[in-house]
């Protein structure tokens, strides 16, 4: 158990308990301990009551944690206007609870006599919290009654936003294209497949998925089950990756026969699209536990690499690579459609710091191309200082390197999203199409450069 960490009574309770305690679990892994949604969730997965519970039960958890995350800003709003006095910082995973009851009650419009009593029967468990079963069950009576209408007049965008990313993203994009920026973010983000090339096209697996299939030539689902589930999975025929994400291969155009070096490759998106295509590509990435992950994807999808674990900022393999494609490691607010917690993980310091990494890596991305070759660098942050800032330092300091425009044309892509200096910029507001539900795309920056002979 980790430090800090506090268990819940694992003695039997009513229906949907086991789901409402997994999600305070997860919320306060995140806010509490300051841990990525996935990570705690992964963690928890080796627990025996998670191990038992119904797949359904865990969804739940999740959409609860989810919609936490994404709505935290008026929740707290909804939740303080019922506090009398300042809550103890003594108080267990209280905030977790109510979080997660509010959540429930305002974003998901369940059942209020469910929510509330079982968030108290969670409170009673909790020992840190227990002694405020009466408050939790008063405050989440009143949610219930009055949170909608506290809501109503009330900008939610801009309430579940954090301060220092609703100011940079209006001095980056301006007022009116920040706010659909942030809109867009907080929606959850459909399924997206890409297909493996050589089989049926994207069109047909659209039809067969009941999906649509996207001008970027990937398949865009509604499906919020198991993807193991979807004819295709077993035999290979496809991989979830997001549009954007799979521009970034795109972008180096006809691989095939080429030997690429994909730096920092998990899971192995990139990997698969490159592989396909028929490159041989080494794939680079510091997470053996990734790495399994990517094999594991190769195999399914009938599809082979070299697969090495190390550092890609410190990688020397003795040699040069027709491409090098470099996803870098970023503050990832580009992908919070898809990962909520990004919201109230990240930092402004993160950008720095993030930004010095990426620098580093470019630089010994660099010693990698071979003459004539070619570097793609992406990242799925919107912040310039990780995305346009980092090539421009980069091309003064390395004058061997020469821009190569990305053509919209060539990769799927709306003109829209092409800079004027020719690089990929894709907001999480464009891809609108006619159900709401199914629009949007990630944020990516992708630039793609030469080294001169």
């Amino acid at each position: 158990m980790r430090k800090g960490q506090q268990t819940l009574n694992a003695r039997p309770g009513p229906p949907g308990l086991a789901a409402r305690t997994l999600a305070v679990h997860l919320i306060a892994g995140v806010l509490m301990e300051a841990r990525p949604l996935e990570q705690v969730l992964a963690d928890r997965a080796t627990a025996s009551e998670l191990a038992a519970m119904q797949p359904r039960d865990r969804a739940l958890a999740r959409a609860v944690a989810a919609t936490v995350l994404r709505r935290q800003g008026e929740l707290e709003h909804v939740l303080k206007a019922f506090l009398e006095r300042p809550l103890p910082a003594d108080k267990g995973r209280l905030w977790p609870i109510l979080l997660t009851g509010a959540a429930q009650l305002v974003g998901l419009g369940m059942p209020p006599h469910a929510v509330v009593d079982l968030a108290v029967e969670t409170t009673r468990r909790d020992r840190g919290a227990h002694r405020f079963a009466k408050l939790v069950n008063a405050v989440l009576r009143r949610v219930a009654e009055r949170g909608p209408e506290l809501l109503r007049c009330q900008d939610t965008t801009r309430l579940n936003v954090p301060d220092w990313l609703w100011r940079r993203w209006g001095h980056s994009y301006g007022p009116e294209l920040a706010r659909r920026v942030a809109q867009a973010s907080l929606r959850e983000a459909a399924l997206d497949l890409s297909v493996k090339v050589g089989g049926d096209s994207p069109a047909v697996w659209a039809e067969r998925l009941g999906g649509h299939a996207l001008p970027t030539g990937s398949v865009r689902l509604k499906h919020h089950g198991r993807i193991e589930d979807l004819p295709g999975y077993a035999e290979g025929a496809w991989w979830v990756q997001d549009a954007a994400a799979a521009l970034v291969a795109a972008a180096a155009g006809d691989v095939a026969g080429q030997s690429v070096a994909d730096l920092c490759a998990a899971p192995g998106g990139k990997t698969a699209a490159l592989a396909a295509t028929g490159a041989r590509v080494t794939a680079v990435d510091v997470s053996a536990a990734r790495l399994a992950r990517l094999g594991e994807n190769l195999v399914r999808l009938r599809l082979s690499a070299d697969v090495i674990e190390a550092d890609a900022v410190a990688w020397s393999p003795g040699r040069t690579f027709d491409v090098v494609v470099l996803d870098a490691p970023c503050t990832a607010t580009g992908t919070i459609r898809r990962h909520p917690d990004v919201l109230r993980l990240k930092r402004p310091e993160d950008v720095t710091r993030m930004a010095q990494v990426q620098r580093a890596m470019l630089a010994h991305a660099a010693t990698l191309v071979g003459p004539s070759g070619l570097m793609v660098y992406s990242t799925c942050s919107l912040e310039p200082e990780e995305g346009g800032m980092q090539i421009t330092n980069f091309l003064k300091e390395r004058t061997d390197f020469e821009r190569v425009p990305i053509l919209a044309a060539e990769i799927g892509a709306d003109p829209e999203w092409i800079t004027a200096q020719g690089e990929l910029r894709t907001l999480p507001c464009y891809l609108q199409l006619e159900e709401p539900e199914l629009s949007g795309v990630d944020g990516f920056y992708v630039a793609r450069l030469r080294r001169t002979p």
